[in-house]
């Protein structure tokens, strides 16, 4: 296990997460991604690896602090750790994607 640190993108608290090495991150949204399922940063290494990511609410369901490592509140407000998904050995995309760049598919 290692501890990762992440920012939330409301208001740059860092909250740190204990988890194994080897899971590879998409990106930290103020939006789920459809379709993915979510838990919260509490739950144990196993069902942390069968999830599409992390859901935190900044200084409610996790422990933040600022850079320095000083306890902080948190804004309340929700963000999500997107981990990076496969099928049959192929990286899937969200559907549709909320990180960044257009959509060009014209799906509703």
């Amino acid at each position: 296990m290692v501890t990762v640190r992440y920012t939330c993108p409301n208001c740059d608290a860092v909250v740190s997460v204990d988890r194994r090495p080897d899971l590879a991150d998409r990106s930290v949204t103020t939006m789920k991604q459809p379709g993915w399922e979510y838990v919260t940063p509490d739950v144990d290494a196993e069902t942390l690896e069968a999830a599409d990511g992390i859901a935190f609410v900044c200084g409610e369901n996790c422990h933040v602090t600022d850079w320095e490592g000083n306890e902080i509140e948190g804004c309340g407000r929700p963000f999500y750790l997107n981990f990076v998904r496969f099928e049959s050995g192929v990286e899937l995309e969200p559907n549709p994607p909320t990180y960044g760049g257009p959509r060009f598919d014209f799906r509703p």
